[in-house]
Formats: C-alpha cells, sequence, structure tokens
C-alpha cells in the first residue's frame, strides 16, 4: 500500500491510498477518514460506496462526511466505483465499463478479468483496511449514492451480519426491470437473469431483508427517479415489515448538493448503531 497524500482534517486525518488489487489485477485507489480516537484503539468503521462515473474522490471531496465523521468518532472509507489503468476493458458509454462496475464480480467477456468490484469490497479491500489501519471490524456501516446506493443495499442484505446498519442515496433499487440494471447485468453477468437477483436490492427485500436498521433518502426532483424505482423497495420493505426508514425529500435532485444536506442525517444513524 502507498500513501498518495495524507491531510489533517477536522481533528483527523484524510488520506488517499493506492495498492495493487490481486482481485481486480491492477492498482486501485480509495480515501480513507480517520478521526482523532484512531490515535487511541480502533474506531467503527463506515464504507462509502460513489455512483457511475465517480472515483474515490467525488464523495470523499463533495459529500460532506469527514466534519460529521469526526463528531462521531467513525472512520470513513471511500472506494473506487471501477478497476481503471492500462488494458482494464472500457466502453464509450458513461454507465458500462470504467466508472461503472456496479458492485458485482463480472463473469463475461471482456470485464470478466478485471471487474470484481464485489470481490474487492466484500473480501480484499475490508483485510487490507484491517490490516494497516486502526478500525473496529465488528463495527461496520455501509451507504451509498445511486449506483453505490444500489452495492450498499445488495452488499447489507447478502453478507448477513457484517454491518450494523444500512443507508443510501437515492439508490437503483430494482436494477433488473431498470435501463440503470439490466443492461450492465447482461454485460457483466451473462443473459441468465437468475444470476442477477442477489444484485437487486427490491428483490433481496422479498427474499431476506436486513437484520438491522436502515435509512433511505431520495430526491422527488430526482432526475434519475424512474431509473431509481424507490418505490419498489418501499413496497418489499412494507410486507416484510423491514425495519426501515424511507423518505422522499421534496425539491431535492441526484446531485451531492442532496447528499450534503442529510450527511448529518446519515452519520448519526450509523453512530446510533455503531456505538450501541
Amino acid at each position: 500500500m502507498t500513501p498518495v497524500s495524507e491531510n489533517a482534517c477536522f481533528g483527523g486525518t484524510q488520506g488517499v491510498y493506492t495498492h495493487t488489487s490481486e482481485v481486480c489485477g491492477t492498482d486501485m485507489t480509495f480515501g480513507l477518514f480517520m478521526p482523532a480516537e484512531a490515535e487511541h484503539g480502533p474506531v467503527p468503521i463506515l464504507w462509502f460506496l460513489s455512483g457511475l462515473t465517480c472515483t474515490h474522490e467525488n464523495a470523499m471531496v463533495k459529500a460532506g462526511a469527514q466534519n460529521w465523521a469526526a463528531e462521531q468518532g467513525i472512520a470513513v472509507v471511500f472506494p473506487d466505483t471501477s478497476p481503471r489503468g492500462e488494458g482494464v476493458a472500457n466502453d464509450d458509454a458513461y454507465d458500462l465499463g470504467q466508472g461503472a462496475g456496479f458492485y458485482v464480480d463480472a463473469t463475461q467477456s471482456p470485464w470478466s478479468p478485471h471487474f470484481k468490484m464485489w470481490s474487492y469490497i466484500a473480501d480484499e479491500l475490508p483485510a487490507l483496511i484491517e490490516d494497516q489501519f486502526e478500525v473496529d471490524m465488528e463495527r461496520q456501516a455501509i451507504t451509498g449514492h445511486s449506483m453505490g446506493g444500489h452495492g450498499a443495499l445488495t452488499l447489507a442484505m447478502n453478507l448477513e451480519g457484517r454491518f450494523r446498519s444500512v443507508s443510501a442515496f437515492a439508490p437503483i433499487c430494482k436494477p433488473t426491470a431498470s435501463d440503470w440494471g439490466r443492461k450492465q447485468l447482461a454485460a457483466y453477468l451473462g443473459d441468465d437473469e437468475s444470476t442477477w437477483s442477489k444484485h437487486d436490492a427490491a428483490l433481496l427485500m422479498q427474499e431476506k431483508g436486513f437484520d438491522g436498521p436502515m435509512l433511505i433518502d431520495t430526491g422527488t426532483n430526482d432526475q434519475f427517479l424512474d431509473l431509481l424505482r424507490p418505490e419498489t423497495l418501499a413496497e418489499a420493505a412494507v410486507k416484510r415489515r423491514q425495519e426501515a426508514i424511507i423518505r422522499m425529500q421534496p425539491g431535492y435532485d441526484h446531485s451531492y448538493f442532496f447528499i450534503s444536506t442529510f450527511m448529518e442525517d446519515h452519520m448519526t444513524f450509523h453512530a446510533e448503531a455503531l456505538y450501541a
């Protein structure tokens, strides 16, 4: 692991690091905020998964997470959204290829050699962070935006017992029935739709739900509302009687202005679970 930068931030440190990923077969970059409390022992950790076209930097710079994380004594990790570099497959479309990993392990050519974002987020990066930093992996939570909200929800519901809480900002809720999903799942996983279901939050909610608290925020003016389909997750949560707060925020769109507005709410929500 190689430090790219380390900056003092709200009494803690905002770092950016690169490492060679065996899973993705290329170098990967991530951001990690460590609060001042980490100087005295392991701290809980929140994962923030970003959306389409983003890198580790977007949420790290724009979401306003560090202020509230410092207040709560929580580390925040900002992974990249896909493998990158020479020899890594890409596509001219913004919603496929580099910047659009969709948090799945690709099985189809030309994506399968590098696009292993599920294994990277679920296994490889947590192991690296646990080895290198003062974090308490018994106290993890996860959140994300848009494609990253999809990733946060699907990881949380599949990895039972891993996360104490899950939240999402404008998540893609039913990718198996959305143009933000069907295209990518077919490209990465193939045409057998039975392999897609573990990557669909609404279907996972119907099947198993999440053993803990959940918070979902979506703006009423979100320009991608028809692609996100929040009503599918809400309906499934009600039928399952899932512990959940699902809110439609009046006037807000899909931007980081929306995320930063409600970041304090989400950080407080996760802190209550992480320190319970």
